[in-house]
């Protein structure tokens, strides 16, 4: 028998010392007795009834208790579904604290709390033995000198990658980690990304999920991970270390390996949904513990839940104890597993209180978050929109908040695809939004600019397929996108055509470039740089298999070089990566020449107007970047301290024919050095002149660089 005294209600969760560990659960106030369960080796379990209560923190110290002991509990209330109550004592559940979970689910009636034969029957079979258990876990790790890069908003360059599909195919990463977190920090994966000059990596969800079993049925399994079950736990199945607290330690070692390497680390994180769906749904935790409260449930019809996310349910980030909850889980990912930053999936989920109101983009989530000490200090992501009601709020986060901006996908999609009537929002989008964010005083740092992601079209298959093919999914090719959005270079899919070929490189090419010139934040989806193809499958959530890794011995070295020239050009040049928005004014100097920082330019060289941009047909583009004249917000200090960069021309042509532009001349620069022609993916360095005439190739961009700086 465990010898237990009163322990103390905080920090929740389990928390070992010299002498054993404090066990704290934070329980709706309709529980009449919780029960903690220490598990041993073989299944058995010892329940110790917790009957200090502060407040609705229910709390005990077990002697003798510590690391890598398996736990959970069982939580006795009221059955009535018809108002909300789910307690069911015979459904063991998952400690929402726990910092690590060891084990799986084998689906079936076990975890369920009502009858599958009569719904609003309780069911009573033991879930113990069928379901993930918590497990105690040593913090301690030896960090040795490790420090958070901080790199700026403006330098920073995002990869969007998976744990497992990153390395589980790759010949240099030892068998035994691939897919781990430990291949992920492998220095042949370091290489890859150093040398490709992104700065931080931003992983798809690696906080304890679920495999779904209704994708078990049908052979699939859970590959995305947007399915969260413990918001403390990194995920058991991407460790090579075991699953009783190796992957934790696993964890930490990947986060320093990967700051060595000058890379920060960005969780995609799912603060707006659980595991545990609608009213249909297992009981594995939340829905045992408090239902009522960590839910958004129903009004006047609590037996369902209001669904903003499209999953089954809606955390309730308006009751305090699921803010702290997740307030919790944020600090302790910074603090204890010192990530940079979070991505916010379907933020706007968080912004929604009780009932079927709109979203609170003036919250108390925000609020929270921006007086928060830690929290205030790291990169903050939101997926700008949820399903539910006004749930799309691209451009309303506050100001601490950067964005995935939808429309800036959208736009540049729509131009390289050759659609009328889209020069005016390209513009627009490429130099930063600022018709999104500019009138709430925040900076292009607010928009993540993105093509493609995890969710939707690999590049390649952006390019390469007119439409989805996601037979493979088992939902008769009806998820995911209805149709590409992008050109397709001649026939669908698989083609040994060289022109088809030729032109499909050139298009991934012009999207890389058009992303690295852009102001705001340039995130890369994992493989893109290289041609990974998902075979036209745009919604690889269940495809955990080769479908959706990265074929590693199918790269192509080209378009990897291309990727890092692009990146290093935006990286080496603060024209491309501004702090402030473009105002179109010349800088404050007193000789004649001065230019403003943007000029848009018409192919005889003459300046545009508002005709122009008019020109519905228009789908070529060209502007000058003043580097000379960048203000001093904006410079970086270069060896000789005088802070100033080269001027460049770029020009942008969606015909599918070529477009000849003359170069300009004074004030603007008599000579030009060609650092990009995305229809050569590897151009000899080209010297122009005032008055040349320069032809940009069809679907192409050409950039030119002042000969001086």
């Amino acid at each position: 028998m465990f010898e237990t005294t009163a322990g103390v209600p905080y920090p929740l969760g389990a928390t070992p010392d010299d002498d054993g560990t404090n066990f704290a659960l934070s329980v709706g106030e309709d529980a009449e007795k919780v029960e903690l369960c220490l598990v041993d080796a073989e299944g058995a379990e010892t329940c110790v009834e917790l009957t200090e209560r502060s407040g609705n923190t229910w709390h005990a110290h077990v002697a003798g208790v510590g690391d890598g002991q398996l736990y959970a509990y069982r939580v006795h209330g009221p059955w009535d579904p018809a108002t909300g109550l789910r307690f069911n004592a015979a459904k063991i559940l998952l400690d929402p604290y726990a910092k690590a979970t060891a084990g799986d689910f084998n689906w079936g009636q076990y975890q369920f709390s009502y009858d599958f034969e009569d719904h609003d029957a309780i069911d009573t079979s033991d879930s113990l033995g069928h379901t993930m258990l918590g497990v105690v876990v040593d913090d301690s790790f030896d960090w040795g000198e490790d420090e958070r890069p901080d790199i700026p908003f403006n330098e920073t360059v995002i990869y969007e990658t998976h744990v497992k599909g990153m390395t589980k195919l790759h010949p240099e990463v030892p068998e035994e980690a691939r897919g781990t977190y430990a291949g992920l920090a492998h220095p042949a994966v370091l290489e890859h990304l150093t040398k490709l000059g992104v700065t931080a990596v931003e992983l798809m969800p690696v906080h304890q999920f679920t495999n779904d079993s209704s994708l078990q049925d049908k052979g699939l399994s859970n590959y995305w991970g947007y399915n969260t079950l413990g918001y403390f736990a990194p995920q058991n199945t991407y460790s090579s270390a075991g699953d009783t607290g190796g992957q934790v330690r696993e964890f930490k070692q990947m986060v320093k390996d990967l700051h060595a390497a000058g890379l920060e680390v960005i969780l995609d994180v799912v603060y707006n949904h659980t595991a545990e769906g609608n009213h249909m749904g297992p009981t594995l935790s939340f829905r045992g513990i408090d239902n009522v409260n960590y839910y958004h449930l129903v009004e006047g019809d609590e037996r369902h839940y209001m669904d903003y996310t499209g999953t089954g349910n809606s955390l309730n980030l308006s009751h305090p104890m699921v803010l702290q909850l997740v307030m919790d889980s944020l600090r302790y990912w910074v603090q204890e597993m010192h990530v940079d930053g979070f991505r916010f999936d379907l933020a706007t989920t968080l912004t929604r209180s009780e009932g079927e109101q709109g979203p609170d983009m003036l919250g108390g989530f925000f609020d929270v978050v921006r007086q928060d000490p830690v929290l205030r200090t790291v990169k903050l992501i939101a997926e700008p929109w949820d399903v539910g009601w006004a749930g799309y709020q691209v451009g309303n986060f506050p100001g601490l908040w950067s964005e995935w901006n939808g429309k800036y996908r959208d736009s540049v999609r729509d131009f390289w695809r050759g659609e009328p009537g889209t020069l005016a929002e390209f513009a627009t989008r490429i130099t930063g939004s600022a018709d999104l964010y500019e009138d709430d005083g925040r900076t292009p740092r607010a928009s993540v600019n993105f093509v493609t992601a995890h969710d939707g079209f690999t590049l390649r298959d952006l390019v390469s397929y007119n439409e989805k093919h996601n037979e493979a999914n088992g939902e008769d090719n009806n998820d995911g996108e209805s149709h590409n959005s992008s050109w397709n270079c001649g026939e669908e899919g698989d083609s040994e055509d060289a022109e088809v070929l030729k032109l499909r490189a050139q298009q991934q090419r012009n999207y890389l470039a058009t992303l690295m010139i852009s102001q705001g934040v340039p995130m890369i989806s994992h493989g893109d740089e290289l041609g990974r193809t998902q075979q036209g499958n745009n919604n690889v959530y269940a495809q955990d298999n080769e479908l959706s890794w990265i074929h590693w011995d199918e790269a192509d070295a080209d378009l990897i070089e291309f990727t890092s020239r692009v990146v290093a050009l935006r990286q080496d040049h603060p024209v491309f990566r501004r702090r402030r928005y473009f105002d179109g004014r010349p800088a404050a100097r007193s000789d004649a020449k001065a230019l403003p920082d943007i000029v848009w330019l018409e192919p005889d060289a003459t300046a545009k107007d508002e005709s122009d941009w008019e020109t519905y047909y228009a789908r070529s583009i060209a502007f000058f970047l003043n580097g000379h004249d960048l203000a001093e917000s904006e410079r970086d200090a270069d060896a000789d301290g005088d802070g100033g960069d080269h001027d460049f021309y770029v020009l942008l042509n969606a015909y599918w024919e070529p477009v000849e532009y003359t170069l300009p001349g004074e004030p603007f620069p008599a000579s030009w050095d060609l650092v990009v022609d995305t229809a050569d993916a590897t151009p000899d360095i080209t010297e122009f002149s005032a008055g040349d005439r320069i032809s940009v190739p069809g679907r192409g961009i050409v950039i030119l660089q002042s000969a001086q700086r």
